[in-house]
Protein backbone atom coordinates (compact mmCIF):
# COMPACT_ATOMS: atom_id res chain seq x y z
CA UNK A 1 0.00 0.00 0.00
CA UNK A 2 2.93 2.64 1.02
CA UNK A 3 4.86 1.69 -2.48
CA UNK A 4 1.16 2.28 -4.31
CA UNK A 5 0.92 5.71 -2.73
CA UNK A 6 4.46 6.75 -2.99
CA UNK A 7 4.37 5.80 -6.79
CA UNK A 8 1.21 7.88 -6.90
CA UNK A 9 2.77 10.81 -5.57
CA UNK A 10 5.70 10.21 -7.56
CA UNK A 11 3.49 10.37 -10.83
CA UNK A 12 2.01 13.33 -9.66
CA UNK A 13 5.16 15.12 -8.93
CA UNK A 14 6.43 14.29 -12.57
CA UNK A 15 3.26 15.97 -13.59
CA UNK A 16 3.27 18.84 -11.78
CA UNK A 17 7.38 19.51 -12.71
CA UNK A 18 5.94 18.94 -16.42
CA UNK A 19 3.37 21.42 -16.39
CA UNK A 20 5.57 23.70 -14.33
CA UNK A 21 8.08 23.52 -17.05
CA UNK A 22 5.44 23.95 -19.59
CA UNK A 23 4.02 27.12 -18.21
CA UNK A 24 7.34 28.37 -17.81
CA UNK A 25 8.18 27.79 -21.66
CA UNK A 26 4.87 29.31 -22.39
CA UNK A 27 4.98 32.32 -20.99
CA UNK A 28 8.75 32.69 -21.57
CA UNK A 29 8.59 36.08 -23.76
CA UNK A 30 11.08 37.91 -26.23
CA UNK A 31 11.11 41.12 -24.73
CA UNK A 32 11.29 43.00 -21.96
CA UNK A 33 8.67 44.79 -19.58
CA UNK A 34 8.49 47.57 -17.72
CA UNK A 35 6.20 49.70 -16.04
CA UNK A 36 5.44 53.28 -16.84
CA UNK A 37 3.04 56.38 -15.67
CA UNK A 38 1.96 58.22 -17.98
CA UNK A 39 0.22 61.82 -16.90
CA UNK A 40 -3.10 62.81 -18.70
CA UNK A 41 -5.76 65.63 -18.09
CA UNK A 42 -7.13 65.22 -14.68
CA UNK A 43 -5.00 62.47 -13.77
CA UNK A 44 -2.66 59.70 -14.88
CA UNK A 45 -2.98 55.81 -16.54
CA UNK A 46 -0.71 52.73 -15.61
CA UNK A 47 0.98 51.30 -18.36
CA UNK A 48 3.99 48.89 -19.88
CA UNK A 49 5.92 49.51 -22.50
CA UNK A 50 7.41 45.88 -23.73
CA UNK A 51 10.87 46.44 -25.98
CA UNK A 52 12.44 44.55 -27.63
CA UNK A 53 15.89 42.64 -26.48
CA UNK A 54 17.62 44.20 -29.38
CA UNK A 55 17.10 47.81 -30.86
CA UNK A 56 13.99 49.27 -31.41
CA UNK A 57 13.24 51.00 -34.47
CA UNK A 58 9.67 51.84 -33.94
CA UNK A 59 6.40 52.23 -31.55
CA UNK A 60 3.16 50.29 -31.67
CA UNK A 61 0.34 52.17 -28.75
CA UNK A 62 -2.66 49.25 -27.99
CA UNK A 63 -5.88 51.16 -27.88
CA UNK A 64 -8.78 48.75 -26.08
CA UNK A 65 -12.06 47.85 -26.97
CA UNK A 66 -14.72 47.38 -24.48
CA UNK A 67 -15.04 46.57 -21.21
CA UNK A 68 -12.31 47.26 -18.27
CA UNK A 69 -9.19 46.05 -19.20
CA UNK A 70 -5.97 46.49 -18.02
CA UNK A 71 -2.28 47.36 -19.96
CA UNK A 72 -1.75 43.57 -20.60
CA UNK A 73 -5.42 42.29 -21.06
CA UNK A 74 -4.58 39.75 -18.23
CA UNK A 75 -1.58 38.89 -20.14
CA UNK A 76 -3.56 38.26 -23.22
CA UNK A 77 -1.90 41.15 -24.87
CA UNK A 78 1.73 39.55 -24.57
CA UNK A 79 1.93 37.58 -27.76
CA UNK A 80 1.49 40.49 -29.69
CA UNK A 81 3.88 42.82 -27.65
CA UNK A 82 6.21 39.62 -28.84
CA UNK A 83 5.63 39.71 -32.26
CA UNK A 84 6.11 43.48 -32.39
CA UNK A 85 9.49 43.26 -30.62
CA UNK A 86 10.44 40.53 -33.30
CA UNK A 87 9.58 42.84 -35.33
CA UNK A 88 11.94 45.47 -33.64
CA UNK A 89 8.85 47.55 -32.24
CA UNK A 90 8.55 48.24 -28.83
CA UNK A 91 4.50 48.47 -27.77
CA UNK A 92 3.06 50.52 -24.95
CA UNK A 93 -0.36 49.98 -23.49
CA UNK A 94 -2.05 51.15 -20.95
CA UNK A 95 -4.77 50.07 -18.11
CA UNK A 96 -8.24 52.16 -18.68
CA UNK A 97 -9.36 54.65 -16.75
CA UNK A 98 -10.77 53.47 -13.12
CA UNK A 99 -8.58 50.19 -13.83
CA UNK A 100 -5.65 49.45 -11.87
CA UNK A 101 -3.98 52.36 -10.29
CA UNK A 102 -5.42 54.51 -13.69
CA UNK A 103 -7.49 57.22 -12.61
CA UNK A 104 -10.60 58.46 -13.96
CA UNK A 105 -14.01 55.73 -15.26
CA UNK A 106 -13.66 54.20 -18.85
CA UNK A 107 -17.59 53.99 -18.45
CA UNK A 108 -17.83 57.87 -18.39
CA UNK A 109 -16.12 58.45 -21.85
CA UNK A 110 -17.43 59.26 -25.11
CA UNK A 111 -15.69 57.73 -28.20
CA UNK A 112 -14.04 61.18 -28.91
CA UNK A 113 -13.02 61.52 -24.79
CA UNK A 114 -11.28 57.94 -26.18
CA UNK A 115 -9.64 59.55 -28.59
CA UNK A 116 -8.40 62.87 -26.57
CA UNK A 117 -6.73 60.46 -23.89
CA UNK A 118 -4.82 58.39 -27.04
CA UNK A 119 -3.58 61.58 -28.42
CA UNK A 120 -2.08 63.17 -25.23
CA UNK A 121 -0.36 59.39 -24.55
CA UNK A 122 1.08 59.74 -28.06
CA UNK A 123 2.17 63.54 -26.95
CA UNK A 124 3.66 61.96 -23.95
CA UNK A 125 5.35 59.10 -25.93
CA UNK A 126 7.09 61.57 -28.19
CA UNK A 127 8.79 63.68 -25.53
CA UNK A 128 10.34 60.21 -23.55
CA UNK A 129 13.93 60.14 -25.18
CA UNK A 130 14.11 56.40 -24.69
CA UNK A 131 10.95 55.32 -26.92
CA UNK A 132 11.14 54.89 -30.43
CA UNK A 133 8.63 56.95 -32.01
CA UNK A 134 10.30 57.66 -35.45
CA UNK A 135 7.63 55.11 -36.80
CA UNK A 136 4.56 55.29 -34.72
CA UNK A 137 1.91 52.54 -34.99
CA UNK A 138 -1.77 52.65 -33.40
CA UNK A 139 -2.95 49.22 -32.61
CA UNK A 140 -6.78 48.93 -31.82
CA UNK A 141 -9.49 46.16 -31.40
CA UNK A 142 -13.31 46.28 -31.51
CA UNK A 143 -14.21 49.35 -30.14
CA UNK A 144 -10.97 51.17 -30.58
CA UNK A 145 -12.84 50.90 -34.24
CA UNK A 146 -14.17 54.22 -34.00
CA UNK A 147 -10.98 55.80 -31.78
CA UNK A 148 -8.52 54.98 -34.40
CA UNK A 149 -9.48 56.84 -37.36
CA UNK A 150 -10.65 60.21 -34.65
CA UNK A 151 -6.95 60.34 -34.06
CA UNK A 152 -5.23 59.70 -37.60
CA UNK A 153 -7.18 62.34 -38.51
CA UNK A 154 -5.96 64.61 -35.90
CA UNK A 155 -2.52 63.58 -35.82
CA UNK A 156 0.63 64.19 -38.37
CA UNK A 157 3.00 61.40 -35.64
CA UNK A 158 1.04 57.93 -36.85
CA UNK A 159 2.44 56.03 -39.90
CA UNK A 160 0.11 53.39 -39.50
CA UNK A 161 -2.70 51.44 -38.64
CA UNK A 162 -3.30 47.67 -37.19
CA UNK A 163 -7.46 47.40 -36.90
CA UNK A 164 -8.55 43.99 -35.13
CA UNK A 165 -12.27 43.40 -36.04
CA UNK A 166 -13.14 46.94 -36.05
CA UNK A 167 -17.11 48.11 -36.24
CA UNK A 168 -17.87 50.53 -38.64
CA UNK A 169 -21.51 51.86 -36.95
CA UNK A 170 -22.29 51.43 -33.19
CA UNK A 171 -26.42 50.17 -33.80
CA UNK A 172 -25.89 47.99 -36.76
CA UNK A 173 -22.91 46.51 -34.76
CA UNK A 174 -25.32 45.81 -32.19
CA UNK A 175 -28.40 44.51 -34.23
CA UNK A 176 -25.71 41.99 -36.14
CA UNK A 177 -24.44 40.73 -32.71
CA UNK A 178 -28.12 40.44 -31.18
CA UNK A 179 -28.75 38.26 -34.33
CA UNK A 180 -25.54 36.36 -34.85
CA UNK A 181 -25.64 35.36 -30.99
CA UNK A 182 -29.69 34.11 -31.57
CA UNK A 183 -28.49 31.64 -34.23
CA UNK A 184 -25.39 30.38 -32.57
CA UNK A 185 -27.76 29.47 -29.74
CA UNK A 186 -30.82 28.11 -31.84
CA UNK A 187 -33.41 30.05 -30.71
CA UNK A 188 -36.26 29.79 -32.58
CA UNK A 189 -39.18 31.73 -34.07
CA UNK A 190 -40.87 33.78 -31.10
CA UNK A 191 -37.81 33.98 -29.39
CA UNK A 192 -36.20 36.00 -31.90
CA UNK A 193 -39.24 38.31 -32.43
CA UNK A 194 -39.08 38.99 -28.73
CA UNK A 195 -35.36 39.94 -28.58
CA UNK A 196 -35.62 41.77 -31.01
CA UNK A 197 -38.58 43.70 -29.93
CA UNK A 198 -36.89 44.00 -26.99
CA UNK A 199 -33.68 46.02 -28.47
CA UNK A 200 -36.23 48.05 -30.36
CA UNK A 201 -37.77 49.29 -27.40
CA UNK A 202 -34.28 49.66 -25.91
CA UNK A 203 -32.91 51.65 -29.03
CA UNK A 204 -35.90 54.09 -29.14
CA UNK A 205 -35.41 54.68 -25.39
CA UNK A 206 -31.60 55.81 -26.12
CA UNK A 207 -33.22 58.03 -28.95
CA UNK A 208 -35.56 59.34 -26.85
CA UNK A 209 -33.07 60.37 -24.45
CA UNK A 210 -34.26 59.05 -21.52
CA UNK A 211 -32.66 58.66 -18.10
CA UNK A 212 -31.56 55.14 -16.65
CA UNK A 213 -34.81 55.31 -14.11
CA UNK A 214 -36.94 55.42 -17.19
CA UNK A 215 -35.02 52.82 -19.18
CA UNK A 216 -35.53 50.38 -16.04
CA UNK A 217 -39.30 51.37 -16.18
CA UNK A 218 -39.27 50.33 -19.59
CA UNK A 219 -37.13 48.02 -20.74
CA UNK A 220 -38.01 43.88 -20.64
CA UNK A 221 -34.37 43.33 -21.12
CA UNK A 222 -33.17 40.03 -19.18
CA UNK A 223 -29.96 41.56 -17.80
CA UNK A 224 -30.14 44.98 -18.03
CA UNK A 225 -27.39 47.67 -18.12
CA UNK A 226 -26.49 49.44 -14.76
CA UNK A 227 -26.69 53.31 -14.17
CA UNK A 228 -22.83 53.60 -15.99
CA UNK A 229 -23.17 51.39 -18.37
CA UNK A 230 -26.55 53.17 -19.27
CA UNK A 231 -24.73 56.19 -19.50
CA UNK A 232 -21.94 55.27 -21.11
CA UNK A 233 -24.43 53.43 -24.24
CA UNK A 234 -26.01 56.60 -24.11
CA UNK A 235 -23.14 58.52 -24.83
CA UNK A 236 -22.03 56.36 -28.11
CA UNK A 237 -24.76 54.71 -29.75
CA UNK A 238 -24.59 57.42 -32.58
CA UNK A 239 -21.00 56.26 -33.14
CA UNK A 240 -20.22 55.79 -37.04
CA UNK A 241 -16.70 55.49 -38.21
CA UNK A 242 -17.33 56.82 -41.49
CA UNK A 243 -16.74 60.17 -41.57
CA UNK A 244 -13.56 59.49 -40.05
CA UNK A 245 -12.24 57.32 -42.13
CA UNK A 246 -12.94 59.18 -45.35
CA UNK A 247 -11.26 62.17 -43.37
CA UNK A 248 -8.00 59.89 -42.10
CA UNK A 249 -8.48 58.39 -45.96
CA UNK A 250 -6.48 61.50 -47.16
CA UNK A 251 -2.93 60.73 -45.35
CA UNK A 252 -2.89 57.29 -47.39
CA UNK A 253 -1.30 55.35 -44.21
CA UNK A 254 -0.86 51.81 -44.86
CA UNK A 255 -3.54 49.80 -42.45
CA UNK A 256 -3.60 46.38 -41.62
CA UNK A 257 -7.13 45.16 -41.26
CA UNK A 258 -7.57 41.51 -39.74
CA UNK A 259 -10.65 39.94 -39.61
CA UNK A 260 -12.45 36.59 -38.31
CA UNK A 261 -14.42 34.66 -40.15
CA UNK A 262 -16.33 33.56 -36.40
CA UNK A 263 -16.77 36.80 -35.33
CA UNK A 264 -20.31 37.37 -33.98
CA UNK A 265 -19.49 40.71 -32.50
CA UNK A 266 -18.57 42.39 -36.02
CA UNK A 267 -20.21 42.22 -39.51
CA UNK A 268 -17.12 41.28 -40.61
CA UNK A 269 -18.17 42.05 -44.36
CA UNK A 270 -19.55 44.68 -43.40
CA UNK A 271 -16.31 46.21 -42.29
CA UNK A 272 -14.51 44.78 -44.81
CA UNK A 273 -16.39 46.48 -47.92
CA UNK A 274 -16.04 50.09 -45.96
CA UNK A 275 -12.22 49.78 -45.10
CA UNK A 276 -11.67 49.06 -48.96
CA UNK A 277 -13.79 51.08 -50.45
CA UNK A 278 -12.53 54.40 -48.59
CA UNK A 279 -9.25 53.26 -47.57
CA UNK A 280 -8.50 51.29 -51.67
CA UNK A 281 -4.88 50.53 -51.80
CA UNK A 282 -3.59 51.75 -48.26
CA UNK A 283 -5.33 48.53 -46.63
CA UNK A 284 -4.52 45.22 -46.28
CA UNK A 285 -7.17 42.61 -45.11
CA UNK A 286 -6.31 39.60 -43.47
CA UNK A 287 -8.94 36.82 -42.94
CA UNK A 288 -8.31 34.23 -40.30
CA UNK A 289 -10.30 31.29 -38.92
CA UNK A 290 -11.00 33.14 -35.91
CA UNK A 291 -13.16 34.84 -33.12
CA UNK A 292 -13.69 38.49 -32.31
CA UNK A 293 -11.03 37.93 -30.49
CA UNK A 294 -8.70 36.36 -32.93
CA UNK A 295 -8.49 33.38 -30.62
CA UNK A 296 -8.95 30.15 -32.37
CA UNK A 297 -12.93 29.18 -32.24
CA UNK A 298 -12.43 26.28 -30.52
CA UNK A 299 -10.42 28.23 -27.36
CA UNK A 300 -13.49 31.01 -27.59
CA UNK A 301 -16.12 28.21 -27.00
CA UNK A 302 -14.86 26.24 -24.36
CA UNK A 303 -13.74 27.95 -20.49
CA UNK A 304 -11.53 24.93 -20.17
CA UNK A 305 -9.60 25.02 -22.75
CA UNK A 306 -9.31 28.70 -22.97
CA UNK A 307 -7.60 28.55 -19.46
CA UNK A 308 -5.48 25.89 -20.06
CA UNK A 309 -3.95 27.64 -23.61
CA UNK A 310 -4.01 31.01 -21.74
CA UNK A 311 -1.77 29.59 -18.66
CA UNK A 312 0.32 27.40 -20.47
CA UNK A 313 0.82 28.16 -24.27
CA UNK A 314 -0.77 31.92 -24.44
CA UNK A 315 0.41 32.38 -28.16
CA UNK A 316 -1.66 29.02 -28.92
CA UNK A 317 -4.86 31.31 -27.96
CA UNK A 318 -4.60 32.89 -31.72
CA UNK A 319 -5.60 31.48 -34.69
CA UNK A 320 -2.67 30.06 -37.06
CA UNK A 321 -1.62 33.54 -38.77
CA UNK A 322 -2.42 35.98 -36.87
CA UNK A 323 0.80 36.60 -34.98
CA UNK A 324 2.95 36.52 -38.20
CA UNK A 325 0.97 38.47 -40.36
CA UNK A 326 1.44 41.23 -37.47
CA UNK A 327 4.86 40.69 -37.20
CA UNK A 328 5.69 40.77 -41.11
CA UNK A 329 3.39 44.06 -41.15
CA UNK A 330 5.56 45.95 -39.13
CA UNK A 331 8.72 44.43 -40.21
CA UNK A 332 7.90 46.33 -43.67
CA UNK A 333 7.18 49.97 -42.30
CA UNK A 334 10.87 49.71 -41.39
CA UNK A 335 12.89 47.40 -42.62
CA UNK A 336 16.50 47.89 -40.63
CA UNK A 337 17.92 49.71 -43.58
CA UNK A 338 15.30 52.29 -43.31
CA UNK A 339 14.67 52.82 -39.47
CA UNK A 340 13.05 56.01 -38.45
CA UNK A 341 11.52 55.89 -42.46
CA UNK A 342 7.39 56.13 -42.09
CA UNK A 343 4.78 55.75 -44.54
CA UNK A 344 6.48 52.44 -46.32
CA UNK A 345 3.44 50.65 -47.67
CA UNK A 346 3.27 46.90 -47.02
CA UNK A 347 3.42 44.59 -50.20
CA UNK A 348 1.32 42.04 -49.60
CA UNK A 349 -0.79 39.24 -51.87
CA UNK A 350 -2.89 39.92 -49.12
CA UNK A 351 -18.24 43.33 -27.76
CA UNK A 352 -17.17 46.91 -28.55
Amino acid sequence: MTRTILRGLAVLAALALGLGLLVAAGNDYRFEEERVVVPVPGGALEAVVARPRGTARGLVVFVHGDGPVDATHDGLYRPWFEAAADAGFATLSWSKPGVGASSGNWLSQSMDERAAEVSHVLGWAAAQPDLPTGTTVLWGASQAGWVLPQVVRTRSDVDAVVAVSPAVNWLRQGRFNLLAELDHAGADEAAREEAVAASDRTRALLESGADHTRYLARTTEADPMDAERWGFVARNFRADATADLEAAAARHLPVLLTLGSEDRNVDVDETEATYRRILGDDVTVARFEAAHSMARPAVEESDALGLLAAVARPRALLAPGVLSTYRDFLAALAPPAAAGTANLRMRSPGRP
